[in-house]
């Protein structure tokens, strides 16, 4: 039987992705961007509650309204984090075309993306315990949602953006598997595959 986590463990979802954030995002420099937003508090952590992909659904597309509507200056960024569900990395890529399929009719498409995060990520083409993997693991599953004008700024103070994989990956090939598990990023339960 599946217990759900009680609204008190959110403040532990969001303090862990906070730590994923600052240890692995900022302080391996895997995202230039993701700094700026930190600091200035311009990110909006919101643990999902959903417990089926249509409610999923639903909230993914009431926070993508929200982004779309709120101030840029005080919501650049959001992270719908799903502690949850699709803990199944192939599920939680299946999603990833629905999420799509929502920015679509909600007509936000050239507006707003979402980017990918989940605790087994894995590459086309990789193999499951290939380190290059860990640039877009996290500790929960998670869609980030971003502004394509934020997007574009960013890429245009960082004109070698298209350097990033790159780094990332010569970044983690120097860590080692060892080296980011000493970051301590797994959330509770969570075993290493």
């Amino acid at each position: 039987m599946h217990t759900p986590t009680p609204p008190a463990a959110h403040d532990e979802v969001i303090a862990l992705t906070q730590a994923w954030l600052e240890k692995a995002v900022i302080g391996l420099n895997l995202c230039p961007f993701a700094k700026a937003v930190y600091v200035k508090q311009q990110i909006r952590y919101v643990v999902s509650t959903a417990r089926n992909t249509d409610a999923l659904y639903e909230e993914l597309s009431a926070e993508l309204q929200h982004l779309h509507q709120s101030d840029p200056a005080d919501i650049d960024t959001t992270l719908l984090i799903l502690p949850e569900l699709l803990a199944d990395f192939l599920d939680y890529n299946d999603f990833l075309d629905v999420a799509d399929e929502a920015i679509e009719d909600l007509e936000l498409d050239g507006e707003i993306q979402i980017a990918s995060f989940h605790p087994d990520y894995q590459f086309a083409d990789s193999k499951a315990d290939d380190i290059e993997n860990y640039t877009n693991r996290s500790p929960y599953p998670i869609l980030h949602l971003l502004r394509e004008a934020s997007i574009e700024r960013a890429v245009e103070a960082f004109p070698e953006a298209e350097e990033i994989y790159e780094k990332n990956m010569e970044t983690l090939r120097k860590l080692g598997l060892e080296g980011w598990m000493n970051l301590q990023l797994l959330a509770p339960g969570h075993k290493r595959k």
